[in-house]
């Protein structure tokens, strides 16, 4: 252990042993009156967001036919409905399975089908790409309820500041027998029975993508999903009296876990905003005192860079971290200029359910990772043999720990090839490479996989090259990174074009094609058309070489 592992801390922590709902029910015990969600002109205060979740996990249990283990979608934006829906699921005694709500109905399907989901929560903005799912999904699958929400009805009177124009219409009606309003299970009011889960029931399978750009699923249990919570509330000091503005999607781990579980483990406020907007950001700062914000440095970036004194009151920040990009150490300093706050970077990844490692409030490195926290065993090993190396060699990171998934869901030759033991213990491989320094602080190297770090999202590749390939003008393509300032990379696309396309085949057309077929983070910010690519000796498009010449040409 570091030197410089926090004093006040221990390494071990005596963890609860109950289920993720138990946070809730305990502060909304001890502070029924205290306000838990604010959403525009609205606020839901502790008891009333308890009383909610469980008319949803009666809904589910007596209505949607969902017993103890089953998987349930939430594909929903940030909002009250998202989390009281999360914590809805949990009490009912099944497992969440949240869902990027950039997914296409195509890429939707693929999570639905691997999870076995026979009912999702979703938003009414997002219900046509469910729609076209709902019934008999083949091999047995079959989606069979869906509950739609509304934003708007949780925004009170500034529904205007609280949503984008896309996201703020009023309530709709959809007439198809599947689909239930979210406002009509609450007026049922119906009470679940008994929560019988406990710290080792599932809890939690994250998607994330594998180097095939297939999706996997991650399971984490209770268990582990608390320690993750407790860790996080430890290490940073949350507070009952702590206001967390909620900027990135709960749907991504980073959110999940540094802006929802953790501030509802405390008994805290949440701030929720469905999309990043810097000027609601200033807003909501000032307006309800927001102590902590967890972003990606993009979003700081933009904060920062239209800060203006006379204007905007950030004195209420307390404490401003993230990860997924290197923060630049001019933003860091304007950081630390304007809010005497220091940027406390972490690392962690959706089969870690975010942070394996954090740097310490006390003793921060400027683009580092940090230390392993509670009871991870964090180690460096060559990429090939395995072998552990000394103090400042660059290898792989691998990583043991209470918070590290459990399996892959379904996937049993992904288990065996991300996991090794070491010691009597299971590690995860990351993938990524790292180096030690003389303080024990990690310091990231470079991806060992092949992956775009799209302002946190994971964009692999090989997944985006075979949606491009059904583009009847593309004859051949390789997708690479691009350096961006704001986001960390983009998405770059290097096609050939077939002879056919050659003279009418535009940048602008494919792009715009893309972005009817996959996420909106996944579709190429630009497009270089090539005569040809360049081959490795087996024939293969040799990729390295491009992202390198790239690289030396930015």
């Amino acid at each position: 252990m570091s030197p410089f592992f926090p004093r006040r801390l221990p390494f071990n922590l005596a963890i609860p042993e109950t289920s993720l709902w138990y946070n809730l029910e305990v502060s909304a015990t001890r502070f029924p009156g205290q306000p838990a969600l604010h959403f525009g002109g609205a606020t839901i205060h502790y008891q009333e967001f308890r009383a909610q979740s469980e008319a949803i996990a009666g809904f589910l249990q007596k209505e949607c036919g969902v017993r103890r283990g089953d998987r349930v979608a939430l594909f929903m934006h940030n909002s009250p409905q998202f989390v009281i829906a999360y914590y809805g699921i949990l009490r009912a005694d099944a497992a969440v399975v949240p869902i990027n709500c950039m997914n296409t109905t195509g890429e939707l399907e693929q999570i639905l089908r691997d999870a076995g989901i026979t009912t999702i929560i979703t938003a009414q903005e997002l219900q046509p790409r469910v729609q076209p799912l709902l019934g008999d999904l083949g091999d047995g699958k079959a989606v069979q309820r869906s509950i739609v929400a509304c934003y708007a009805d949780y925004a009170g009177n500034d529904v205007a500041g609280a949503l984008p124009e896309a996201l703020a219409s009023p309530r709709q009606q959809f007439p198809q027998p599947q689909v239930t309003l979210w406002h009509d299970v609450l007026a049922r009011a119906i009470p679940p029975e008994p929560h019988t889960a406990g710290p080792d029931d599932l809890a939690l399978i994250c998607y994330t993508s594998g180097t095939t750009g297939k999706p996997k699923g991650c399971m984490h249990r209770h268990r582990g999903v608390m320690h993750s919570t407790v860790s996080i509330a430890h290490w940073h000091d949350v507070r009952h009296h702590g206001c967390a503005l909620v900027v990135l999607p709960l749907f991504h781990v980073t959110g999940m876990q540094n802006s929802m579980n953790v501030h509802i483990y405390a008994g805290s406020r949440l701030v929720l905003m469905p999309r990043w907007n810097r000027d609601a950001a200033f807003t909501a700062i000032a307006r309800h005192q927001v102590s902590t914000i967890t972003t990606v440095p993009a979003m700081i970036v933009d904060l920062i860079s239209n800060y203006d004194a006379t204007k905007h009151d950030l004195s209420s920040m307390r404490l401003i971290g993230g990860g997924g990009a290197a923060m630049p150490e001019a933003v860091a300093a304007r950081l630390q200029e304007l809010c005497k706050l220091t940027y406390i970077e972490g690392y962690g990844m959706t089969e870690t359910l975010a942070p394996t490692h954090i740097n310490p409030g006390d003793r921060p490195k400027a683009q580092c990772l940090g230390l392993p926290i509670f009871e991870t065993d964090a180690r460096i090993v060559d990429p090939t043999t395995l072998e552990e190396l000394p103090q400042g060699s660059v290898g792989e990171i691998i990583v043991s720990g209470p918070q590290v998934l459990e399996a892959y869901w379904n996937k049993p030759d992904e288990n065996a090839a991300c996991f090794i033991e070491r010691d009597g213990k299971k590690f995860l491989r990351t993938g990524d490479l790292a180096r030690i320094d003389e303080d024990g602080y990690y310091h990231f190297v470079e991806r060992l996989k092949r992956m775009i770090n799209a302002a946190g999202f994971k964009v692999w590749p090989a997944e985006v090259e075979a949606l491009l390939y059904g583009h009847p003008g593309v004859q051949e393509a390789c997708v690479i990174g691009k350096t961006d300032p704001r986001s960390g990379e983009r998405v770059k696309a290097l096609v050939v074009p077939r002879e056919a396309a050659r003279a009418t085949l535009r940048a602008e057309e494919l792009i715009a094609w893309s972005r009817e077929r996959m996420a909106a983070y996944k579709v190429p910010d630009e497009v270089e058309f090539v005569a040809s690519l360049p081959k490795s000796a087996t024939g293969k498009i040799d990729w390295r070489l491009l992202q390198e010449q790239e690289a030396a040409r930015r």
